[in-house]
């Protein structure tokens, strides 16, 4: 009898666990465990979430162009060059100790060695043991002090063309302002020099008048200015190739990277946004529809084309898309400038090399040169140039040096002794050698100079 009850008691415990896991299945339909078919969820609705297709997706899924990713390497190089001279600039002899220059290889951008850096460009800096401290120091080649001093003197020279470029800049913004920070931030892009705001916006008052110490202001119009790149392209379209108004009217120049692909229906999409009447950049704000047929499309493509000009009116044609956040407001271009750079393959390229993201202005590069160069670019190529000789022909280097310091002897013997001045170092490299237990004052003034 006891055995009989303690099988029903068995039995009536497996119904119950039984039945508690599929209420517990059909209560949970989001588990992973859902019965696909049944009397509880034959009727049960299933949600599918369309996948939303975001900026950082698109940038991450995009045809990369291999030229303009490897010419955006080796301006990031240049750059920490740059930067480098910026800071022996500052020092008074115009070198620095690489033991202090290495202190500063974060600031800088670097992730190797500053030795290894340096050593990898003998065209660019010239290593030495300084004759007084004896320590190990670097500076600039003659070439590269002179394409720098050649630079500046190119940007002095193009002031004129450089006003151009600020009026046009002016007469893209809605309210003719612009703050001075902005272009602070994109001078190497425009040309600016360093001393803008006294050398061109202080001495042109009849182009340009300072509002306030961060704004600057147009004082007139030039309509004769009033004219956008794209717009001399479609002229030359119409001209040469006989092509109707109504199709160059508002197009755009397309260059596809290699292997795009272009899916179904994107030629007719591409063809109608190319005729799609749009603000362009000098015309009168006016306010745009977005509701009416069309309406998106034309603020949109308003936006492109004042993204065109902008990266027209800069020396290389590339700018970082973070300095464009910048010019939203004055621009009035209320959109997410990234998202709109990658919907257009054709006229702008992202390049995420570098540790920046910059944007390219399609048409005008060609095999990773720029198709109409300007003074100031071809300058910062013949950089680039010595740059990319790395240690190839550093035997002429040496031959240089030797040339030089021959001259300097025959100087020195036709003169008749040596300069004066040269007696000194013979006696402190001597007193130098005398005192190197740690007790002289002039290895405790070094120390001082290294750590400021």
């Amino acid at each position: 009898m006891l055995g009989l009850l303690c099988e029903f008691r068995i039995v009536v415990a497996l119904e119950t666990t039984f039945g508690a896991t599929i209420l517990q299945r059909v209560s949970s339909p989001t588990s992973k465990n859902v019965i696909c078919f049944g009397p509880f969820n034959s009727n049960t609705q299933k949600r599918w979430k369309k996948p939303v297709i975001t900026a950082q997706a698109r940038l991450e899924d995009r045809t990369r162009d291999l030229t303009l990713d490897k010419l955006m390497t080796h301006f990031k190089r240049l750059k920490i060059v740059l930067r480098l001279h910026e800071l022996m600039s500052k020092r008074r002899g115009n070198y620095i100790s690489v033991q202090l220059l290495s202190k500063w290889r974060n600031f800088v951008g670097l992730n190797v060695g500053m030795g290894i850096f340096l050593g990898k460009y003998p065209h660019i800096f010239e290593i030495y043991i300084h004759p007084i401290k004896r320590n190990l120091c670097c500076k600039l080649t003659q070439k590269m002090a002179n394409l720098i001093k050649e630079e500046s003197d190119e940007i002095k020279a193009a002031e004129l063309i450089i006003v151009q470029r600020l009026k046009k800049l002016l007469m893209i913004s809605t309210s003719g302002t612009l703050h001075v920070h902005a272009l602070w931030l994109i001078r190497k892009e425009l040309g600016l020099p360093e001393d803008f705001r006294h050398s061109i916006l202080l001495n042109y008052p009849n182009e340009f008048r300072l509002v306030d110490p961060e704004i600057v202001a147009l004082v007139s119009k030039d309509e004769s200015l009033a004219i956008a790149e794209v717009e001399k392209w479609r002229e030359k379209e119409y001209r040469e190739k006989w092509l109707s108004e109504f199709e160059t009217k508002y197009a755009f120049q397309i260059h596809f990277p290699t292997g795009f692909k272009i899916e179904k229906g994107f030629r007719e999409k591409l063809k109608n946004w190319q005729r799609l009447n749009y603000l362009k950049p000098y015309e009168k704000m006016e306010v745009v529809r977005v509701r009416t047929c069309g309406g998106v499309e034309r603020f949109e493509k308003h936006a492109v084309g004042i993204l065109h000009e902008f990266l027209s009116l800069t020396v290389e044609k590339m700018v970082e898309v973070e300095r464009l956040s910048h010019f939203r407001r004055d621009f009035s271009m209320e959109v997410n400038v990234r998202e709109l750079l990658l919907t257009h393959p054709g006229i702008f390229y992202i390049s995420t090399k570098g540790g920046t993201q910059t944007v390219f202005l399609r048409e005008a590069y060609s095999k990773g040169c720029l198709i109409e160069p300007n003074p100031i670019y071809t300058v910062r190529r013949k950089m680039l140039d010595l740059l990319l000789l790395g240690c190839r022909n550093s035997k002429e280097l040496k031959h240089e040096k030797e040339f030089e310091e021959r001259k300097q002897d025959r100087v020195r013997t036709h003169v008749g002794g040596p300069c004066d001045g040269d007696w000194v170092i013979p006696i402190l490299e001597g007193f130098n050698d005398t005192t190197s237990d740690g007790n002289s004052d002039i290895s405790d003034t070094s120390e001082i100079d290294e750590e400021m």
